[in-house]
């Protein structure tokens, strides 16, 4: 069987940087990343490339810290929205520039990853889809850079085998590209992101579209220009401005250095006011730019939670023309409403409305669960991965009970969570939806990882051997990926401060060693924050967040004993957007370091 020294499952963002990153500290040992897909990429591989994919990032902000996106390069001018294709091959030149391109495997799926004893993991790959053409790999150590968006969602309908026609994930609607120039009529279900993208991409090429939004989900999500604010500013930079930082309980928020700033704003009632104020304006900005009210179908558009307690779904309008353009004309028809069953190529709403229609694509989510299956059976629990509750699970009800209240005394206004849709419930458990797989509303518990990256039990912090690289939600991709690859070479090599956590060499322990008590109790609060910071999202389930990736971003530098404050002056650091150019030489910083 082969053994390699480092194995990372996933050629995504993560991955890729995570793969760099090691090469570039640990040259001499063997390095293989396997990609499950034809290409790399992961959300940005040539399979999920449809046409007219665009990130929501303008350029400049979707850069690897070290190779900026020049515009002579790959032919994206500064205030455009960067095209997919162009994500593709910007990865392409990385992944070649850095010297791990030779390194990936493509079309290999890992099945199963089996803990050994004595550390390592035993994989078990597949070789495209053939069962008949498996084999058996050694990792050393294994970095899972899968991410939450890599098992896509979709319901069983009632009637689906008399539907006859093309019933799809909107992640698959490149294999279904031709529906874009054949059908005459589309149904779209999902009021999230991709549920707007594939509205746009039927609609700007004629194609009627009926727009399905559950009248027991979420609702519309937050959909704001790229330019927000009466100062008309970039949102990505908006988010990355340490000042406005602030304005987000974050209970890793002082890692940024100015927890008395961040006291004043959420442990005073002055302060709270201030930041309900901020939030207001916020929301406001959006609805008064995008005017939903000036029509009654774009009215039905109006999302129906607070931008406040809303993460990474509060997404940016990356798309060339109007899409309010294409309501307001009639080519996209609005219902708010659940789908009840199908019949032959019609889709049955729960207001009585029958819909004729080509085909059903459904921007339906993702499972929340890793791509692969762990063993041996029960190992998730330990590995913070989501799993049945029981009593000795990290977020137990006593547990999560002491870290609520240490969450709302630090943050009382947390305790007045918004009203969510009286109406909501789970999509499978829907009038004529099931499923036989394990739905995203699964009563599951939530990734519990230490710093978003490593396992908190017994074992792992001892046994080195695995890393999780991605198992988070936010604007900032890029940023993140590089400064956890870096965190995850120092973990696997022992070089994290002994005040981080507790040391593999016993020799290395002092009297500020974090103990795994600590390390345990840190990444419970982490976790279990998300339920109450961003319900409206996905916080209860993984780490979904925006206002605070800059000081979670902190939080990782502090751990390595890097420099957080990049910027030139107190001002500049409270009002200058960080980017990907504040942190283009960490990696030579580092290796300085150690």
């Amino acid at each position: 069987m082969e053994s390699i020294d480092v194995v990372v499952v996933g050629a995504g963002v993560f991955g890729l940087a995570v793969a760099k990153t090691h090469r570039e500290l640990s040259p001499t040992q063997s390095l293989v990343v396997l990609e499950a897909n034809e290409s790399l990429g992961g959300t940005w591989a040539k399979e999920r490339l449809y046409p007219g994919l665009r990130s929501n990032n303008l350029l400049g902000t979707y850069d690897y810290p070290g190779l900026p996106m020049d515009s002579e390069t790959f032919g994206v001018q500064p205030g455009e929205h960067v095209p997919g294709s162009v994500i593709h091959a910007y990865l392409a030149v990385y992944a070649r520039r850095f010297g791990i391109l030779d390194k990936i495997r493509y079309s290999v799926k890992v099945l199963t990853a089996e803990h050994a004893d004595d550390g390592g993991w035993t994989l078990t790959l597949q070789e495209g889809n053939d069962p008949a053409r498996r084999s058996k790999l050694f990792a050393k150590k294994l970095v899972v850079a899968t991410g939450v968006t890599s098992k896509t969602f979709v319901p069983e309908f009632e009637g689906q085998e008399a539907f006859r026609a093309p019933l799809f994930h909107s992640n698959d609607l490149l294999k279904h590209a031709d529906t874009l120039d054949t059908c005459q009529s589309v149904t779209v279900l999902g009021g999230m992101k991709s549920g707007w993208d594939s509205v746009y991409a039927y609609a700007s090429k004629g194609v009627k579209v009926d727009w399905v939004i559950r009248e027991s989900g979420h609702g519309p999500a937050w959909m704001a220009p790229p330019f927000v604010t009466p100062l008309k500013k970039w949102l990505e930079k908006l988010v990355h401005t340490r000042m406005l930082t602030w304005f987000s309980p974050c209970v890793w928020g002082a890692a940024d250095g100015y927890a008395g700033i961040r006291g004043f704003f959420h442990g005073t009632a002055v302060g709270r006011a201030i930041t309900n104020t901020f939030w207001s304006i916020h929301g406001n900005d959006v609805l008064t730019l995008n005017q939903y009210c000036a029509h009654p179908e774009t009215k039905k558009l109006v999302p129906w939670s607070p931008p406040m307690f809303t993460a990474s779904s509060f997404s940016i309008m990356n798309y060339p023309t109007n899409f309010f353009d294409l309501v307001r004309n009639g080519t996209v028809k609005i219902h708010i409403a659940d789908i009840t069953h199908l019949s032959a190529g019609t889709v049955h709403l729960s207001d009585g409305t029958a819909l004729k229609t080509d085909a059903l694509c459904c921007g339906t989510g993702w499972k929340k669960l890793p791509s692969i299956k762990f063993l041996p059976e029960g190992i998730e629990k330990e590995l913070g991965m989501p799993h049945a509750p029981e009593p000795d699970s990290l977020l137990n009800p006593h547990t999560a009970e002491e870290v609520d209240k240490e969450i709302l005394a630090q943050f009382p206004r947390l305790q007045d969570q918004p009203e969510q849709n009286r109406k909501q419930k789970p999509l499978v458990d829907s009038q004529g939806l099931t499923t036989i797989e394990t739905a995203p509303s699964a009563p599951l518990s939530p990734f519990t990882l230490y710093h978003f990256i490593v396992p908190p039990s017994a074992k792992f912090p001892q046994a080195r051997d695995i890393a999780f690289a991605g198992v988070v939600a936010n604007f900032t991709t890029t940023i993140i990926a590089q400064v956890q690859a870096i965190w995850i070479h120092a973990f696997f090599h022992d070089q994290l401060p002994v005040s981080v956590m507790p040391p593999v060499d016993p020799s290395r322990a002092t009297q500020e060693t974090k103990t795994l008590e600590e390390v345990r109790h840190e990444t419970a609060l982490h976790s279990r924050f998300g339920k109450w910071r961003y319900p409206c999202g996905y916080g209860s389930v993984y780490p979904d967040f925006v206002f605070d990736a800059v000081p979670y971003v902190d939080l990782l530098l502090g751990d390595l004993g890097l420099k957080v404050h990049r910027k030139g002056s107190w001002l500049a650091e409270a009002t200058e957007p960080y980017g990907p150019e504040d942190y283009k030489v960490i990696v030579e910083e580092w290796k300085t370091k150690v």
